[in-house]
């Protein structure tokens, strides 16, 4: 299977973090020409912009807003929360998308965290928090992780990687951390009732700027990052553009067969290509692993997830 059906999403509304490129560009035009209303949550507003003008060459009709957001800063994730609760709109599907990957030397976010784990993870983790009371009984929360959450472990000891940093490490442990978060969030959901499905999805070996941001992130030359990845997209089989990339993500979040709790992937190869699949589950995502991981997360962020939604008070909700 090399598409998907997407089904009609008309009235709907969608959250993609990280919309403006890559894997979350291509799922919000998914989204958008499927009639959902998309808010492109992204860091850059002017890019966010001009990723609204993009879609709309191809969709003229796409209702599209940009809401900004810095995943690295809790201040600028709260306010997103905020806005968009006191906008009172139900959300219909959150896709958790935006990341960096293996910067070449250890950043902090503006709270003082890792900047792979606090970006990719702790970020994602409080804007669903926030958003919580938005999400309709029957909402969809899909987790963007990577093959290279197989190679993670959650360090409780190091979790900001202050002791020993390994850009790959790092990013390995973030991804990880991701994956459970939507394993435990569906757990949480069907325990209280919460009506959310989660699941999370991985977009194998796909062609992206993450794979240029990340490793030029403090100065590295991006003109040589460039020409080293040129060669390695040119090995048959490995790598696959952004339209099929994006496959086990949008099937996670809009097929009405894909399950909570669940991981999907590419179909082919070491999972690296091809259509959407169910995707294999690292061993150290495991249950006990993931509750803890929760605890801790909430601690860190100063943000809880209320056991009881009110979604008539949503104004007061998702509070640190």
């Amino acid at each position: 299977m090399t598409d998907i059906n997407v089904p009609d999403l008309t009235g709907t509304l969608a959250v993609v973090t990280g919309a403006n490129s890559g894997i979350g560009f291509g799922l919000t035009s998914r989204l958008a020409a499927a009639g959902a209303e998309v808010v492109l949550a992204v860091r850059n507003v002017t890019k966010g912009t001009d990723a609204i003008n993009r879609i709309r060459r191809h969709t003229p009709a796409a209702q599209l807003r940009v809401s900004s957001v810095d995943l690295a800063d809790l201040a600028s994730v709260r306010a997103l929360g905020e806005r968009m609760r006191t906008d009172g709109r139900p959300i219909d599907i959150l896709i958790n998308n935006a990341g960096i990957m293996t910067p070449p030397r250890r950043d902090v976010t503006r709270d003082g965290f890792e900047l792979q784990f606090g970006s990719n993870y702790l970020g994602h983790f409080a804007l669903t928090a926030h958003l919580l009371p938005l999400l309709r009984p029957g909402a969809r929360v899909t987790t963007l992780s990577s093959l290279t959450a197989r190679r993670g472990r959650i360090d409780f000891a190091d979790l900001q990687s202050t002791r020993s940093y390994g850009p790959s490490r790092s990013y390995a442990q973030s991804k990880l951390a991701t994956l459970l978060f939507a394993q435990e969030l569906d757990r949480r959901s069907r325990r209280f009732g919460w009506g959310i499905l989660s699941n999370a999805a991985h977009p194998g070996a796909t062609v992206t700027n993450l794979q240029v941001t990340g490793p030029t992130h403090g100065g590295r030359r991006e003109r040589l990052t460039r020409v080293v990845n040129s060669l390695s997209y040119r090995i048959p089989g490995m790598w696959q553009q952004i339209d099929t990339g994006i496959l086990p993500a949008l099937y996670a979040a809009v097929d009405p067969a894909a399950e909570g709790g669940a991981y999907y992937g590419p179909a082919g190869f070491a999972e690296l290509t091809g259509g959407p699949a169910p995707a294999r589950v690292p061993r150290a995502a495991t249950p006990e692993t993931a509750a803890r991981l929760w605890a801790v997360s909430e601690e860190l962020t100063e943000t809880r997830f209320s056991a009881v939604v009110d979604r008539d008070h949503a104004g007061q909700a998702g509070e640190r």
